[in-house]
C-alpha cells in the first residue's frame, strides 16, 4: 500500500513546476486570475481548523473544501494543479481520476478512505464524467475526504471551442457530487491549447524508409521502442492500463510503423491511456502511416468519449513535433 500511495505525485513533466513558472496568455485574463485564486486556496491548506467552539461559532473558512479548474485542453490546468501540490504541506496526493479508481480497486474503498483521510490535500487531475459508476465512486470518496477535513482540487478537460452549453463542465460535475457542490470554488480558465499556440502544424507522418535515419538523428543512441502499430495495439490488450507507466519506463523515444485509424472503442480507450503516460514522461514519437488527427474514427471524435480522444490527439501531436526536431545526417 505504501508504494501505491508514494506513487501519487506529479509526473516528471510536472515535477518542478510552480505558480511562477506558469505563463498566462496576456489575451486571456482568466489564466492570471486562476493563479491568484489557487495561491489563495493553497494558503489555507494545513491551517488549523481550531477547537470545537471555534468550528461551531467561528467565522466561515476563507476557502472552501475544494477547488475545481474548468477549461479546455492545453490551458495549463495540470501545470497549475501540480503547482498547488508542490506548494502545499504534506502529506498530500496527486493523481489522475483513473489512478484513484485503480487505487480503490487495489486497496478497497474503505482502506483508500482511511489512507487518504489524514492527508492535507488530494489533487485529482482529469476528472471524468463519462463512466457513471466511476463517477459515483469518486464522488463518494471525495465527500468522505472532505468530511475528514481534506482539501480537494480537481481539473476536467472540455472540448476546445465548446465553452457554451451542452458540454461536460462545472455544472455537470457539481450535479454528480450534489453533497459537495456548495463546497467547491469553480475556477474557469479560458484560452487556446498552449501545445499549438503560435507553433507550426503537426508534422506529416514519415515514410517507413525514413524512420531509421530520423531515429538516429533524434535519439542519438537512446533506448527506443520500435513497434508495428497493429502489433502494439494487440500487446496493449494483454496489459492492464495501470501498468502502462511501467511499460514505457526508461524509454527515450518511440517509433510506430504504419499507424492506422483505430476502429474498436475498447482499443481506442486503452490507447488513450498510453498516450497520457507517454505525455507524462515527455517521450518523443516518430511515426509513419496516418496523421494523428485521423487516429480515431469520426464517430469516436463525436461520441461520449470525445474529450479523451481530443486530449490524446493534442498530446500525441505535441510529442510528434518533438520527435522531428532534428534533421537526419
Amino acid at each position: 500500500m505504501e508504494e501505491l500511495l508514494t506513487g501519487l505525485r506529479p509526473s516528471a513533466r510536472f515535477g518542478e513546476v510552480s505558480f511562477s513558472s506558469y505563463r498566462p496568455d496576456p489575451s486571456q485574463p482568466t489564466q492570471a486570475a486562476a493563479v491568484k485564486e489557487l495561491e489563495a486556496f493553497g494558503d489555507g491548506i494545513g491551517a488549523s481548523a481550531g477547537g470545537l467552539l471555534s468550528r461551531l461559532f467561528g467565522s466561515k473558512p476563507a476557502t472552501r473544501a475544494g477547488i475545481y479548474l474548468d477549461g479546455g485542453f492545453g490551458v495549463g490546468k495540470t501545470h497549475l494543479l501540480a503547482s498547488l501540490w508542490h506548494a502545499a504541506p504534506g502529506p498530500k496526493a496527486f493523481g489522475t481520476f483513473v489512478e484513484y479508481t485503480n487505487l480503490v480497486g487495489a486497496l478497497s474503498f474503505r482502506k483508500t478512505v482511511d489512507a487518504l483521510s489524514s492527508y492535507k490535500l488530494v489533487c485529482i487531475d482529469e476528472f471524468e464524467l463519462d463512466d457513471p459508476g466511476d463517477t459515483v465512486l469518486m464522488s463518494r470518496l471525495m465527500r468522505e475526504l472532505a468530511d475528514a477535513g481534506v482539501k480537494l482540487a480537481a481539473t476536467s478537460n472540455t472540448l476546445p471551442g465548446s465553452l457554451g452549453e451542452g458540454r461536460f463542465a462545472a455544472v455537470d460535475f457539481q450535479r454528480e457530487i450534489q453533497v459537495l457542490a456548495d463546497q467547491f470554488d469553480v475556477v474557469r480558465i479560458d484560452g487556446e491549447d498552449y501545445r499549438h499556440r503560435g507553433l507550426p502544424a503537426a508534422p506529416a507522418p514519415l515514410e517507413n524508409h525514413e524512420l531509421d535515419a530520423r531515429m538516429n538523428a533524434e535519439f542519438d543512441g537512446g533506448l527506443v521502442a520500435v513497434d508495428d502499430f497493429g502489433a502494439l495495439l494487440k500487446h496493449l490488450a494483454g496489459v492492464h492500463p495501470s501498468r502502462y507507466r511501467q511499460l514505457i519506463d526508461g524509454i527515450d523515444g518511440v517509433v510506430w510503423k504504419d499507424v492506422h485509424t483505430i476502429e474498436s472503442q475498447a482499443t481506442a480507450l486503452r490507447f488513450v491511456v498510453l498516450a497520457d503516460r507517454l505525455y507524462d514522461r515527455d517521450v518523443p514519437i516518430l511515426a509513419s502511416g496516418v496523421p494523428f488527427d485521423r487516429l480515431f474514427t469520426e464517430e469516436m471524435m463525436g461520441g461520449g468519449y470525445m474529450k479523451k480522444y481530443f486530449r490524446a490527439v493534442s498530446r500525441l501531436t505535441a510529442l510528434a513535433r518533438e520527435g522531428q526536431t532534428h534533421e537526419p545526417s
